[in-house]
C-alpha cells in the first residue's frame, strides 16, 4: 500500500443516528486509526469455517507496514480457515474506540518478512521469541491487508463514526 491515505467517509449504520461527516467530530483521521492499531495489545480475528460458521480467536499481533500482522499454529481453526477463505475481519482490543478492519489475509513464508514482523513482535510484547518460533513448516505467519476498516470514538457514537477504504 506503499502508506497512501485510504479514502474516509462515513459508514452505513441505519437506525443509529449517525449523523453528517461534517457534524460532530467529523470523520476520525487515519493517523488516529494507525494509532489504535498499534497500540491494542490483543485483536480479535473473525475467520469464517468451510462450511460458512464464524470462528473468532484473540491473537497477539503488530500493526507493520500498513497490515495486521500476526502468528498461528498451521493446523489451528483460524489458520486453517484462511488458507480457504482469506477474507478476514480484525478488530482493536478496545470496545469503547475500535477499530475494525476487513482485509484479505495471506500467508507469509518469506524468512526476513518473518524476521522484521518476529522483531516487531518482540519488541512489542517485551518477548524473545527465536525465528524458529516461527518455521513455516509448522507456524503460519498471517498478514492481513486492509480493504476497508471502520473506527468510532464511544464519547461521541452518532458523530465519529468512520470508514475508511483502501485503493
Amino acid at each position: 500500500m506503499g502508506g497512501a491515505e485510504p479514502m474516509a467517509g462515513r459508514p452505513y449504520m441505519p437506525g443509529y443516528g449517525i449523523r453528517p461527516a461534517a457534524e460532530g467530530s467529523g470523520l476520525l483521521s487515519w493517523s488516529w486509526a494507525r494509532r489504535q492499531l498499534t497500540d491494542s495489545h490483543e485483536y480479535w480475528v473473525a475467520t469464517t469455517r468451510p462450511d460458512g460458521r464464524p470462528h473468532l480467536m484473540p491473537v497477539w499481533g503488530v500493526w507493520l507496514e500498513d497490515a495486521l500482522w500476526f502468528s498461528s499454529g498451521l493446523r489451528s481453526r483460524k489458520a486453517r480457515n484462511l488458507a480457504e477463505q482469506p477474507m478476514c475481519a480484525v478488530a482493536t482490543d478496545n470496545a469503547l474506540d475500535p477499530v475494525v478492519v476487513e482485509g484479505h489475509a495471506e500467508i507469509v513464508t518469506g524468512l526476513a518478512d518473518i524476521g522484521l514482523f518476529l522483531d516487531t513482535l518482540n519488541a512489542k510484547y517485551r518477548t524473545a521469541y527465536r525465528i524458529d518460533f516461527l518455521d513455516p513448516g509448522v507456524n503460519a505467519t498471517v498478514r492481513v491487508d486492509p480493504v476497508q476498516a471502520i473506527g468510532l470514538v464511544q464519547r461521541d457514537f452518532t458523530g465519529s463514526p468512520t470508514r475508511w477504504r483502501f485503493r
